[in-house]
């Protein structure tokens, strides 16, 4: 058995005694909590190495930004944890219930998938997140983090651990691959005889890889090519603040903008504002001819890889549109399902937007920053889902449940 497969087999252990754990799940939840804030210093310390290394290994200042952890964010990370613990907790919920001609009583309930694993780059926090959203909906995971933040992400599965320790739940219920070449992600796509479902969370290439190589059913999240389209009956201020939002407040993640598209009736009063806004961050803009026309040569010119690329970076495609149906169009062309705004006044135009953009998620006159479990309501999330199957947007503890039917009967044959 390899060490890839024992990990698997301590999982699928776990994940049986957890699916029936209860009450016990909170309390678990809330001793992770305290461990990561009573051990900050300990985790910051481990971050730091990973920054050290991330900037000797060239990383962009998007993506130190991506791994660095302060202690607000560790903070965060505790927060997060006590938010999933508060939720109502799925396992055992009924979903429907009937009783058959036959006297057979049949009842649908929520039942834990099992066990979860988890690709993912350099984002330290999706440790803490994934971990417990997937105990609070009785899942043991496997988490596979990047080369990048490998002493973080040890040191919070560690810290983890060791609360776990202190409770009743499964150690083993949290395990981290301390393996971080691609022999350790394909091993793990390939864990057909432990593993229930498998997602990534990262850039383009990651998830590709993960779907295309997988023998092991995959949730597809993450990639985030969001575009805002300000119609022509915009409050323009409002168009550059939310534009303004949800490109530079992080422009890392996957619910950050990276195509603004403008009605060319508005185009000449927006853009100059809206530039005026982004200047401030420094935003670097790659715009169409008419953007061009109306902004200058500060503008760099748009290629046709410009309108499909998730820049994850204070970089900005423009494009001046003539019409909404243009709007939409470009949108069902280049999005990659993740989330869409429209800034408008217009009811008629709005309802236009929201009903023919297909997209996780949709949004009136705000940031597409939204896009995310906490902001949803969901507690820490495992991810964007940006397919239809078996979810889609952000992933809460419902996300990672499927159900099973239970039947009563008194002696009934067929």
């Amino acid at each position: 058995m390899t060490a890839m497969e024992q990990m698997g087999a301590r999982a699928k252990e776990a994940a049986r005694k957890l699916a029936v754990a209860g009450s016990q799940k909170d309390v678990a939840l809330e001793a992770i909590a305290q461990a990561l804030v009573r051990d900050c210093d300990k985790i910051l310390e481990a971050n730091r190495i990973d920054l050290e290394q991330g900037e000797k290994n060239g990383l962009t200042a998007a993506l130190l930004d991506r791994l660095a952890l302060t202690e607000q964010r560790i903070q965060g990370m505790a927060n997060g944890v006590r938010q999933v613990k508060a939720l109502p907790d799925p396992i055992g919920q009924v979903l429907e219930g009937s009783v058959r001609p036959n006297g057979l009583s049949i009842t649908k309930v929520r039942v834990p998938l099992g066990v979860i694993g988890i690709i993912y780059e350099a984002r330290p926090n999706v440790t803490a997140d994934a971990a417990a959203l997937c105990l609070k909906s009785g899942n043991a995971v496997i988490l596979r983090g990047g080369k990048e933040a490998i002493h973080s992400n040890t040191c919070i599965a560690q810290v983890m651990r060791d609360a776990l320790a202190q409770t009743d739940i499964p150690v083993d219920s949290i395990q981290l691959v301390q393996d971080t070449t691609r022999q350790s992600s394909i091993d793990l796509m390939n864990l057909t005889d432990y593993l229930d479902v498998l997602i990534p969370r990262g850039g383009a290439g990651l998830i590709r890889a993960v779907v295309e190589q997988a023998h092991v059913p995959v949730i597809e999240t993450g990639v985030g090519n969001c575009h805002v389209y300000v119609d022509k009956d915009a409050d323009l201020d409002m168009a550059a603040e939310i534009i303004y939002n949800a490109k530079t407040s992080r422009p890392s993640v996957c619910n950050a903008i990276e195509t603004i598209l403008i009605h060319q009736d508005v185009a000449k009063q927006a853009l100059p504002k809206i530039k005026k806004r982004l200047d401030e961050k420094q935003v670097q803009l790659r715009g169409c001819e008419k953007t061009r026309a109306i902004l200058g040569d500060s503008v760099i010119p748009a290629t046709q890889e410009d309108w499909s690329k998730e820049f994850l970076d204070y970089i900005l495609a423009v494009k001046v549109v003539d019409s909404l149906d243009e709007a939409l169009q470009h949108i069902a062309r280049y999005s990659s399902g993740h989330s869409e705004c429209i800034v408008t006044e217009n009811y008629a135009a709005a309802r236009a937007f929201t009903s023919q953009v297909d997209s996780a998620a949709v949004y009136v006159n705000a940031s597409t920053r939204f896009t995310d479990g906490g902001e949803f309501g969901l507690g820490a999330e495992i991810g964007i889902s940006t397919q239809k199957l078996h979810a889609r947007g952000p992933m809460g503890i419902n996300e990672l449940t499927s159900m099973k039917f239970i039947i009563q009967g008194d002696g009934q044959i067929r």
